[in-house]
């Protein structure tokens, strides 16, 4: 009787990681947060709002209408996402940036083990989130917020720093549940 063939080897995908992938996208989010709040900082508020000094200390109200419901108006946050345990003692600042800095570090030796796609733009977009508003922590001593829906009954001022944090946080919603889906 003849033997049975072994089955024909399936050829394995070849396992791509997305630690590049995810850096590079943190690091566009980065630069888009920072060139944005120097912006912001540095021509639009000084321009329309008189007199505005860009620190934190000297806080100006401003607000200037862009188009339908939005508008640019200038929030210091010295909390956490969308002023969440908000502090003013400058040892509050240093703890944020420690704790920001700890979350994009251990957020980038996972993405260097990253298999999937979704995951690692989930990854990215909160690692780039996370330093945007680390450096602004550490640089002014609190976050510039500046991006107004109000008018559509979204009741917190943010910035895209923040936009990246919570696209991320629900891509990484979405790459779980799409996980424990089986075909």
């Amino acid at each position: 009787m003849p033997e049975p063939e072994a089955p024909a080897a399936v050829a394995a995908k070849p396992v791509v990681l997305q630690g590049p992938k995810a850096f590079t996208l943190a690091l566009a989010v980065i630069v888009a947060d920072q060139i944005s709040k120097f912006w912001i900082l540095g021509s639009v508020f000084p321009a329309a709002c008189q007199p505005f000094v860009p620190t934190p200390a000297y806080y100006t109200p401003c607000s200037v209408p862009v188009f339908g419901p939005l508008n640019l108006s200038m929030v210091w946050n010295q909390g956490v996402s969308f002023g969440l345990f908000r502090g003013e003692a400058d040892w509050v600042r240093w703890v944020l940036v420690a704790f920001s800095l700890g979350v994009a570090v251990a957020l980038g030796v996972w993405a260097r083990r990253i298999e999937r796609p979704l995951l690692g733009a989930a990854v990215g977009l909160i690692m780039g989130g996370a330093i945007g508003n680390l450096i602004d922590r550490a640089r002014l001593g609190a976050v510039a917020d500046f991006l107004d829906l109000q008018a559509l009954y979204f009741p917190w001022v943010f910035n895209i720093a923040d936009s990246a944090i919570t696209i991320g946080v629900l891509l990484l919603l979405l790459d779980s549940v799409r996980r424990d889906v089986k075909p």
